[in-house]
């Protein structure tokens, strides 16, 4: 008797427990889309057009400041995945082949603005891109950034607006000036 108790007593258990859940799961099933609290999926914003006097302005900008590392086409540094002899990364392209269209544009705002460097180098390291927010308006760096997206495919650049979600252009006070 003994060990029919041990058989039969954890399979009453299961049995009971199943039956309960199936009660519980039942009961979910039977709300109705008005009762059911639902949580809105956010919508992506549609993928902005390129304006092309921006893009003109954005090409011009970075045949001046910017081709000289980075290419007259945006194709970048030969071996631009590899260190070069000192450890320091070439510049990257920034059509399809590079990374450019991985960054949210207020990231790709900052690095051309402030410069960067390798985050693998000690601080203090010097700039592996240059600054350039001494040099160019607000205008002009987001310009430049419009034309880099001029070289995406619609692909990639509804990736990037995806990104942009999280970490869109910064708000820049006027400043007179530039």
């Amino acid at each position: 008797m003994n060990q029919l108790f041990k058989i039969i007593y954890p399979m009453a258990i299961l049995t009971v427990v199943g039956l309960i859940l199936i009660a519980c799961g039942a009961a979910a099933s039977s709300e109705t889309p008005a009762t059911r609290s639902v949580t809105p999926t956010p919508t992506l914003p549609p993928l902005p057009t390129l304006g092309s006097d921006e893009v003109i302005l954005g090409r011009q900008v970075y045949v001046e400041q910017c081709a000289a590392c980075h290419g007259q086409n945006a194709e970048g540094q030969s071996n631009w995945q590899q260190p070069d002899t000192n450890g320091n990364m070439p510049a990257p392209p920034h059509d399809d082949s590079g990374h450019t269209w991985h960054h949210a544009d207020g990231l790709l705002y900052e690095i051309i603005r402030d410069g960067s460097r390798d985050p693998l180098k000690p601080p203090g390291s010097p700039l592996t891109m240059p600054a350039f927010g001494d040099k160019l308006s607000d205008a002009e760096i987001r310009a430049v950034i419009t034309y880099f997206k001029s070289l995406w495919t619609e692909e990639s650049r509804m990736y990037q607006w995806e990104v942009t979600q999280q970490q869109p252009f910064p708000t820049v006070a006027p400043t007179g000036g530039q």
